[in-house]
């Protein structure tokens, strides 16, 4: 009797083991971007923001973007746009595995005692290894094609000198076509080089700015797309959709509330041919918690602060949008 209650014990501490796996790990960073790096910057998409007194390590290259790197860069970090082979599907095929381990249902069937466990925890390396054996070969697959399409050309020039405004901050580094990369000449030719000028904020801007990150941030905790879509680009407001049916999926919701920006400085501003862009390091506090959606359970509690560069971008007649999130490095 003593030997069955002590494998129900077992099976009830996995079981539990693999609900966190396949719950909790997704939501670890539920705020907008999921403490992600994502977005388009025109040319610099691929260059690591400037460091400032709010982020002195800089921001991290980008992780998902739909901009090509320009002709001559090179991201050995970029990946696909679209949904992460990884993250929730990971953690489900994990959950999976280890719930069929437990109900005598693995790979190899149900053992007993000791060999059972040693059978579990084969099953569990073996899931790893086939996941990043498909995960790797999704990767060169996609990766593949965009390498072909790239064109070798020199670096692009660039432009500097410190910009005023009341978060202040210096500009500079390489600049490129809007949409990142170069834009394409007539009859589709020899990419030419868009045309360069430098971008002045003002105190006009940083409130904007400042308002965005606010905006953002409820319309993100309402899950309205609507106000998200006006207030980002199409392909910011594609990775938040994916985020917010991530959690849909889950039966979670996450809701933010208080944000308040604590310390702003302006990394970088530019100009692309009729496209603005400024990429501003701020670090703000918020109230980040992740709740069951039928009864309002609490499962997770975000950081009460993040520092965080965010890329904004202007057309002529039309105001400022956000165009990426991106982390800082420590």
């Amino acid at each position: 009797m003593s030997t069955i209650q002590s494998r129900s014990r077992r099976k009830a501490a996995l079981l539990a083991l693999a609900a966190a796996l396949t719950v909790a790990a997704p939501i670890a960073e539920a705020r907008p971007g999921g403490g992600g790096s994502m977005g388009s910057r025109g040319s610099r998409t691929y260059t690591a923001p400037s460091a400032t007194p709010t982020a002195p390590g800089g921001g991290m290259t980008m992780q998902r973007s739909q901009t090509s790197p320009s002709p001559g860069m090179t991201n050995p970090g970029m990946q696909p746009s679209g949904r992460r082979f990884g993250g929730g599907f990971f953690a489900g095929l994990l959950g999976a595995g280890l719930l069929g381990a437990l109900l005598g249902g693995g790979f190899f069937g149900g053992l007993g005692g000791l060999a059972s466990m040693i059978g579990l925890l084969f099953q569990v390396g073996l899931l790893v290894v086939v996941v990043m054996l498909v995960m790797r070969f999704f990767r060169r697959r996609n990766a593949e094609p965009a390498a072909a399409s790239y064109a070798r050309t020199g670096p692009n020039p660039g432009n500097g000198g410190p910009m005023g405004g009341p978060m202040g901050g210096p500009t500079g580094g390489r600049a490129g076509g809007p949409m990142g990369g170069m834009a394409a000449g007539p009859m589709g030719g020899t990419p030419r080089q868009p045309q360069m000028r430098q971008v002045q904020i003002g105190p006009n801007d940083f409130q904007a700015f400042e308002r965005l990150l606010g905006d953002i941030q409820d319309a993100y905790s309402r899950e309205d797309r609507v106000t998200l879509s006006n207030l980002s680009t199409p392909e910011m407001v594609g990775y938040f959709d994916e985020e917010l049916q991530g959690n849909a999926s889950r039966g979670v919701v996450n809701r933010i509330s208080d944000v308040k920006l604590l310390q702003g400085d302006l990394a970088e501003s530019w100009g692309e041919d009729r496209t603005d862009y400024a990429t501003v390091a701020m670090r703000y506090a918020l109230k980040d918690v992740t709740m069951e959606r039928g009864s309002g359970r609490i499962v997770a509690n975000g950081d009460p602060e993040a520092t965080e560069l965010w890329t904004f971008q202007r057309q002529p007649g039309r105001g400022w949008i956000l165009s990426a999130i991106q982390q800082t490095t420590r």
